[in-house]
């Protein structure tokens, strides 16, 4: 069996990443996943999460979200 390769790996904490911060954005504001996604995906973090070489998606999704709501991404 192959072992997954860092793009890989990097690509499904991302998602895992944004799916959370998006649940975060709807607890937090009783918002529609509509709007959440809009937030989150129009947030500076999606671009650095989106890259590998920051890899600033090791971080925990809670960890990612204070900072997007703090604005300091």
């Amino acid at each position: 069996m192959n072992q997954p390769n860092h793009h890989q790996i990097a690509t499904y904490l991302t998602d895992h990443a944004l799916s959370e911060l998006v649940k975060y954005v709807m607890e937090d504001t009783g918002c529609s996943i509509e709007q959440a996604m809009e937030r989150v995906y129009n947030s500076p973090v999606t671009t650095l999460l989106q890259d590998e070489e920051g890899e600033l998606y090791v971080q925990s999704p809670a960890y990612l979200y204070e900072m997007m709501c703090a604005d300091k991404l």
